[in-house]
């Protein structure tokens, strides 16, 4: 397999702000949700500021390994930073949800986290789910590695935990979000799951930086 590729996925993520994803106007470009390609502090003055604050290790619905995501905190959400290696190229739906569980086929994480009780979807008024994030395409080289930022959620505290007492799950969809049809976008099945864990990724992982 040739070498990860590695890219932003802003222009997706600005993409949103456009009428062709069925909205007259842009929302508030203070909730989009955009990759963040560097900054990986806590708060000011918190000693475990740049740290690793949590991690998911992701497998297919065999249990094969097909990526990992490395979170650390900011004072404004959560970087993901992701990598996905053995899923089908293409665009797919990814997005947190609200059970630390992954038992293929993977309904057991249940749905979209959504402590807000809002409507799926960037697109459509009254959105969006906290859980809610950008598609990812994989390439044809079947690897790819970014960075997504996740607004407003935290590892541990505030009422946007991702490690409340269920837990939360990262999932990545068979299809595509359309970031507006209810209740999950129309993403299509899961095809691979990741329990969000405390702490960095364990070395034995063999996970990459």
């Amino acid at each position: 397999m040739t070498r990860a590729t590695r890219w932003s996925v802003l222009a997706a993520a600005l993409a949103l702000a456009t009428p062709a994803f069925g909205q007259s106007a842009a929302p508030d470009a203070a909730k989009m949700p955009a990759t963040q390609g560097g900054a990986q502090q806590g708060t000011a003055g918190d000693a475990g500021a740049g740290k690793e604050a949590a991690h998911a290790e992701l497998v297919d619905a065999k249990g094969n390994k097909v990526g990992w995501v490395r979170i650390r905190e900011t004072p404004n959400g959560l970087i993901l930073h992701t990598r996905l290696s053995g899923l089908p190229a293409g665009e797919h739906a990814f997005h947190v949800h609200e059970v630390g569980k992954c038992e293929p086929p993977f309904d057991s994480a249940g749905g979209h986290y959504n402590p807000g009780k809002k409507e799926h979807g960037f697109a459509v008024q009254g959105g969006y789910h906290a859980g809610d994030l950008p598609n990812i395409t994989i390439p044809s080289e079947g690897a790819v590695e970014i960075d997504v930022f996740a607004v407003g959620l935290t590892v541990a505290d505030g009422p946007n935990r991702l490690l409340d007492e269920d837990g939360s799950a990262l999932i990545v969809h068979a299809g595509v979000d359309d970031y507006a049809s209810q209740p999950s976008g129309n993403a299509g099945g899961r095809i691979a799951c990741g329990v969000v864990k405390q702490g960095a990724m364990p070395a034995a992982s063999g996970a990459g930086s």
